[in-house]
């Protein structure tokens, strides 16, 4: 049964009062058709999901890490990471070091797919990795490294796009791939590199007292409306060094004055 504007609003405040967490910036059709899927996963109407997230904080934790949770992979969209790798990277290999984060860095792998450029661009020693998301849940699953999926085949394939062309060392060098468990494992000197937070992209702050020449959020900004999304585009901004990139995910844009601080090239934005 499809949520109506009060279930919505009643479920923002509830979860407004009994916690920091604030929805009311989302784009209303995106979480609907989240609260929709949590009525239905939970069995119960929002009046009874409201009345549980009063009593049981646990509850109200969980419902929120299922609202925010979000799909990623291994080098996802090669042709981004080709763009990545001939028009961003070069821009810093003479820099003391490189500051990267990942705003909404979901279960690692982008994390993970960066690092592997990184080292395979001769930069990996200089690469400082920060990832952050609002999901303790999908950040404990980062840190380990380990992934449990079915998709072995893809996330080689996706590997071998976005190398394309190159004399790279095959993906086994940075993983270790177990068929018969399912299983994908970066391997220890990839996985421990990067330095992980919990945050909430709707309080407008950077968590890392320092500026990034990249700044990744890919598939986040579009749950949230148009007013929302500028104010942390300015945030990003303002987390940038100059000419530093801003990379957005494909069905993501930036409307209004925060756009001319930025050169576009595709979903790539540098900082003016």
């Amino acid at each position: 049964m499809e949520p109506t504007q009060a279930d919505i609003e009643l479920f923002i405040q509830s979860v407004s009062k009994h916690s920091d967490y604030d929805f009311s910036d989302y784009s209303i059709k995106s979480f609907s058709r989240r609260l929709e899927k949590l009525m239905g996963d939970h069995r119960a109407t929002v009046p009874e999901l409201v009345h549980k997230i009063g009593k049981d904080r646990a509850f109200l934790e969980r419902l929120v890490r299922e609202i925010t949770v979000n799909t990623t992979e291994l080098f996802r969209d090669p042709q981004i990471w080709q763009s990545i790798r001939n028009m961003i990277v070069p821009r810093f290999k003479y820099e003391d070091f490189i500051n990267i984060w990942h705003a909404g860095s979901s279960t690692g792998q982008e994390v993970f797919s960066m690092l592997i450029l990184m080292h395979q661009v001769g930069l990996y020693d200089k690469t400082n990795s920060f990832a952050t998301d609002l999901n303790t849940e999908v950040i404990e699953v980062a840190q380990s490294g380990v992934y449990r999926f079915r998709e072995i085949d893809e996330y080689i394939d996706n590997y071998s796009a976005a190398t394309e062309g190159l004399s790279l060392p095959p993906p086994e060098e940075y993983m270790e791939i177990s068929r018969k468990k399912s299983t994908i494992k970066i391997k220890s000197f990839i996985a421990e590199k990067p330095k992980y937070q919990k945050h909430d992209l709707v309080s407008l702050e950077c968590p890392w007292e320092r500026k990034f020449h990249i700044i990744f959020c890919r598939n986040v900004l579009i749950y949230f409306n148009h007013e929302l999304q500028n104010r942390i585009f300015e945030m990003f901004h303002d987390s940038l060094y100059p000419g530093g990139a801003l990379i957005i995910g494909k069905h993501e844009g930036i409307l209004g004055d925060i756009g001319l601080k930025f050169n576009k090239y595709g979903t790539i934005y540098i900082k003016k």
